[in-house]
């Protein structure tokens, strides 16, 4: 036998299949030997019984101490049991309080009523001991499903608050790597005295796998290139990193495209040896699963002879003077994938007037909102129509008209994009 609690504040608790029994019953009649009764059963079962006399008398009581079931009569003074159970409900409350109405009335009407009311079981008058510990045990599932469902919300809020801080954690962390990825290419835009070079790199998300830029070789050559790195996100943007310094244009000792000739001034290897040496670098040294596509080219600011290596990059396009397009290279391999892979050289030359556009494939595979690419002839149809723009100018018609394309929404994969324009034969690398 279990001691009998003498408080509502008393926790009695009785196991019965697990669970654990409510700490709080309000039995609200106005007749006090019908009051007596329940308590006297509730107390048995180890209950912690709350009485009161009156609707208006209970809910002062509920205000102060919110019972965890209530056994309310229907035919009471003042206030019926429908009108208390709707002002039970509209208590604000942190728990679920499980209604029991008591009522002689058996038929349906009245028992919508009560269901409308608010009510969550009914029993009938006279009760029967057998019939009520039914009805509790019914409440106390609910109770229990009820609490459950509470503390898993409450682990749920928590989880997620810990998982917004992460998040924004992530996201600032983000937003400065794509400063920093930004911050790579140092020069967007130099006049040689004459033919200009302009970059453009506009990740798809915080970070990308793009990268774009240009290095002098000697006093009338320089070496422009481009590079997208399989895959997005941060390890693409690491690989970016690494490979902009093998390609560095402020520590040319550390730039494997060049060397240092026996008279102390700097050379750079063909474009497709370079490949070459990148190639064997992944492979042996990086021991990374990632690859990437390059295009690198030596370009002869005197002349206008170029020589550059594809290497699974998009097909480089020369734009004439006059307006006409063609499209350079074999397509190629990618570098990092096959240790015996062979990159080929391909040469053209520029006359002045002319410029050479190179570009990820994020801008020949823009998607319209019907699923249409943008290919090599919506970039035929984009770099006429913006002929008679230069430079930095060109590069941001250019992604105007990329946006506009793609319906104005984000980009899904980087852009990025060098144009060289040749325009006389002096030249200034310094």
């Amino acid at each position: 036998m279990f001691p009998l609690p003498t408080a509502c504040e008393s926790i009695s608790v009785i196991p019965e299949g697990g669970r654990l029994l409510p700490r709080c019953v309000m039995v609200v009649d106005d007749s006090r030997l019908q009051r007596r009764i329940l308590s006297a059963l509730l107390n048995r079962w180890g209950y912690c019984v709350e009485e009161a006399e009156s609707a208006p008398q209970a809910l002062e009581k509920c205000s102060i101490n919110p019972p965890d079931i209530v056994i309310s009569d229907w035919m009471m003074p003042q206030m019926n049991g429908l009108e208390f159970c709707r002002a039970f409900r509209r208590m604000q409350r942190d728990t679920y309080g499980y209604f029991i109405l008591l009522t002689s009335k058996s038929q349906s009407l009245e028992v919508v009523q009560g269901l409308d009311a608010g009510a969550d079981d009914f029993l009938t008058k006279p009760v029967n001991g057998d019939e009520l510990r039914a009805r509790l045990n019914a409440g106390e599932r609910v109770l229990s499903m009820e609490k459950e469902l509470v503390d898993k919300n409450a682990l749920l809020t928590s989880t997620l608050q810990e998982l917004q801080t992460l998040y924004d954690s992530l996201d600032s962390d983000l937003t400065e790597a794509r400063k920093l990825q930004q911050s790579l290419v140092r020069e967007r835009f130099r006049d040689f005295g004459g033919s200009q070079i302009s970059l453009l790199l506009r990740p798809s998300g915080h970070v990308g796998g793009d990268l774009v830029g240009f290095f002098p070789i000697n006093a009338h050559r320089i070496a422009a290139f481009a590079i997208d790195v399989a895959g997005h996100g941060v390890a693409s943007a690491l690989m970016t990193a690494r490979l902009a310094g093998f390609l560095s244009s402020t520590s040319p000792d550390q730039n494997v495209a060049l060397f240092e000739s026996e008279y102390g001034i700097y050379d750079a290897h063909p474009p497709e040896e370079v490949a070459a040496q990148l190639n064997a670098l992944m492979l042996t040294e990086l021991e990374t699963e990632t690859y990437f596509t390059l295009l690198l080219a030596d370009i002869d600011l005197v002349s206008g002879d170029v020589r550059l290596v594809q290497a699974g990059h998009p097909y480089p396009a020369v734009q004439r003077a006059d307006g006409s397009v063609e499209f350079l290279g074999r397509g190629g391999h990618p570098v990092g994938l096959f240790p015996e892979a062979r990159f080929e050289p391909v040469v053209t030359r520029l006359a002045p007037g002319d410029r050479l556009f190179i570009s990820s494939d994020g801008v020949t595979e823009c998607e319209s909102p019907d699923g249409k690419m943008l290919d090599t002839d919506g970039l035929v149809d984009l770099l006429g129509r913006n002929r008679s723009l230069r430079g930095p100018d060109f590069m941001e018609s250019l992604v105007w008209d990329l946006a506009r394309f793609g319906g104005e929404q984000e980009f899904s994969d980087d852009v990025s994009a060098v144009l060289f324009e040749f325009n006389a034969p002096k030249c200034n690398v310094d």
